[in-house]
Formats: structure tokens, sequence, C-alpha cells
């Protein structure tokens, strides 16, 4: 660029996080399966319209204000300048010299969906479907919005102090897990919690979709270099290689205490490896990768062990494997970073690791009042949670009237005896016949 000529848009930088903005939605049909697997049979439907419910609230509000809010000039949260996205179009902005404005704010708002969705793991089996979905229109509003403004906007305070997150490891997941650790002690636990095995129905469905995320996953992190470019190319290797390295830890540490690797250990490790990954992606080198992601693996495991003594029904251990890695990522980009793989980021300090560490305990300090807040909110107008009843039939039928599964009409044969008339739905035959 010459003179004061206006930055040129690149093909190839625009295509690059065009590519990732799905990338990242796909991430959120991959977490449907990944938690409605971890789920029962009777509870799968709604898990997974949880996930797809948040990506649409969230999409919507990201267009009238939550865009404006997140990114917009302001030094505590973004004034309305660019709500309904106005003057978001196709030239520049201030976050992206080389993509159009639009592609930024559109990549931005598959971050806000997934990271509301991430919280409904806690709390699956018990909500009832409309208080979650203005719940995340609350939470997405009133606290990611000024989080993201915070971490990553140009005028933002911890911004300004030198926090490094390069794609969402306060901002997404220190909120998303002290969030949904709030929920579940404030909704309390499922019924049968303790008295029973709560086994996942369908672990295929698990691992498909824990692959997924791991596909989707390097639109999150190398995307968020919004360039085709060396560090878009480093972010990738390094989530990879994290991941893999949790995986890894994970399966050993479950063999060594138990003999068996588990199916559910692999998604797992894979899922909080790429969580811990997720702040440091571009700003360290693939060795430090490694070993954030053991770190996250080992931080996560030992928390998953503790809820599972406690009381608390965190259903899907969202708080352990997305809280808990996220704050370890945090906090070891204070150490590994450095400026020899990124000129944008810092070198690893004591001051980093103060301020990455303060980035960490604002953010808990932050959303777990305000969560609290919204819920109790909504429980001045009604039950938080799902009859006793419904609860113990399931979900999927009480809010959606729907079934995952239906064994067809067959079942209508059972206890008929032969030469009796059998109604099915559309004639009538005698179950000989049948």
């Amino acid at each position: 660029m010459t003179g004061g000529a206006a930055p040129a848009i690149s093909a190839g930088d625009t295509a690059w996080v065009l590519v990732s903005t799905a990338l990242v939605l796909l991430m959120v049909p991959g977490l449907a399966l990944f938690y409605g697997g971890l789920v029962r049979s009777r509870a799968v439907l709604n898990t997974f319209m949880m996930s797809l419910v948040a990506l649409a609230v969230v999409s919507v509000q990201w267009v009238v204000g939550g865009y404006a809010l997140a990114f917009g000039p302001g030094e505590v949260i973004g004034r309305l300048t660019w709500a309904g996205l106005a003057g978001v179009g196709a030239q520049p902005g201030p976050y992206g010299a080389t993509i159009p404005h639009a592609a930024f704010a559109g990549f931005q708002a598959m971050f806000a969906g997934i990271t509301v969705a991430l919280i409904s793991g806690a709390i699956v089996e018990r909500i009832r479907f409309h208080v979650f979905v203005v719940f995340a229109l609350l939470w997405t509003t009133f606290i990611y919005d000024p989080l993201a403004h915070w971490v990553w906007s140009a005028d933002g305070w911890l911004h300004a102090l030198g926090a490094l997150d390069f794609a969402g490891g306060t901002v997404v997941h220190v909120s998303a897990g002290t969030a949904a650790l709030v929920a579940a002690i404030t909704l309390g636990p499922r019924r049968d919690f303790g008295r029973s095995p709560l086994r996942p129905h369908n672990v295929v469905f698990t691992l498909t979709g824990a692959s997924l995320l791991w596909v989707g996953w390097i639109g999150f992190n190398a995307g968020s270099a919004l360039a085709a470019d060396g560090v878009a190319a480093l972010a990738l290797v390094n989530s990879h290689a994290a991941a893999a390295a949790a995986m890894l830890a994970w399966l050993t540490i479950e063999y060594v205490r138990g003999g068996r690797a588990t199916a559910v250990g692999a998604a797992t490790g894979a899922v909080v490896g790429l969580v811990a990954t997720t702040p440091a992606a571009g700003y360290v080198t693939p060795l430090a990768a490694l070993v954030i992601g053991i770190a996250g693996a080992g931080a996560s495991y030992t928390a998953l062990q503790l809820r599972s003594r406690s009381s608390v029904d965190d259903a899907l251990d969202v708080f352990a494997c997305h809280g808990i890695a996220g704050m370890v990522g945090a906090v070891l980009t204070g150490v590994f970073a450095t400026t020899s793989v990124n000129a944008a980021g810092a070198n690893g300090s004591l001051r980093l690791l103060g301020v990455q560490s303060l980035a960490v305990v604002c953010t808990v300090a932050f959303t777990a009042p305000l969560t609290y807040g919204f819920l109790a909110t909504l429980r001045a107008f009604g039950s938080l949670r799902v009859t006793l009843a419904n609860e113990l039939s399931g979900v999927d039928a009480s809010e959606h009237n729907e079934h995952a599964y239906d064994d067809g009409e067959m079942s209508a044969l059972a206890g008929v005896g032969i030469g009796e008339p059998v109604v099915l739905t559309d004639r009538t035959v005698t179950s000989e016949a049948a």
C-alpha cells in the first residue's frame, strides 16, 4: 500500500476466512453429536436442539446489535454504531485489513453461537427448552459481548493491558465453563443422579462429534489469524499437535488407572487439547503446544474426577473440560508465548503471566454472578426445570413432542394374539397376516 490508498482486499485471505467460518459452523453439529451421544436416548433430540437453537438465537442477536456491542468503538462496551450491521460490508474493517468487514463479522458470529451452546452440556436432561432460549439471549448479550469487547476489541481494557487470547481461551471456554458450573449448581442435579448409572447412549455419536469438532477447530484457531499466512499455518499445526498429545495423555492416564483406554476418553482428550491450545495457538511453538495439550489433559482429568465425587451434576463436565482447560491454556500462554513465531504477540514473562492470570480471574468473576442472576430472574417467572414426571419420561417428549428413535409400527404387535386385528397407521390387518 502506498500513500493514503485504501488497503486492498486479498482474495486468498478472504477465501480462508470464509472457509474458516464454515468450519466453525460445522462445529455446532459436531458439538450436538458429541453431547448427544453422551446423554440418554430419551434426551438426545433435546440436546441436539439446544446446540442448534443457540446458534439461531445468537446469529439474529449478532446482526441486531451483538456485533456492535462486542467489536464497536467504546471503552467498556461497544457503541451501537454497527447495529443492524450498518456499515459492515464489502470494504475492510478495523480488524482485518485484507478481508471484507462483513467476513470478520460473520466469522465472529460463529464463535458467539457455539459459546453459549457449550453451556447446555451441563444442564441437559432437565432444563426447559424455552428457558434455555431466553437464557442464551441474555447470556450472550450481557456476558459474551462485553468479554469479547474487553479482550478482542481495539478499545478493550484487557486488550490494552496486553492480554493474549488468540481464538477464545478466556472469551469462549473459561466463560462457558464458569457459566456451566453455575448453571448446574443452580438447577440442581438430575433426579436419578447418584442413584443409577447415567451412561452414554451412543458412543459412536460422541466419537463422530469429536472428530467434527477437531476438523472445525482448524477454522476456529487457524482462521483467527484472519489471513492465509504463516501464523494461520502455525495455529493449525499447534492445534492439531495439542489435540493429539492430549488424547494420548488422557488414554495413558485411563490405562494406568484402570487398565482400559476408552472411546469416550479419546474423544474427551482430543477436545480438551483443542480447548487448551485455543488461546495460545498463534503465539507459541509446536513443542510448547504439545506441553499445553498434555497439561490441559492432566488438569481436566483431575477436575473431572473431583467433580464426580461431589454432588454437582455438571452432566457432561463442561467446567472440567472447557473451563479448566481454557484456564490452563490462557495461563501457559503467558509462559510460552514468543515473538519469534508471531511478532504481534509477546514474549513469555512474569508480567505477561500476571496479565493472563488477571484475564482468567476477571472472566470468572464477571461471568459467575451474572449467570446466576439471569437464572434466578428466569426462575421468578416459572420453573427452570421440567417436571419430575417429564424428566423421568424424557425431555424429548415433554419439550418437543418428538422422539429421536422410533422402533417402527411393528411395536404395535406386542401382546396381540394370533388372528386379532392390529391397527397400523393407515390400514387394519390381522396379526397373522402382519
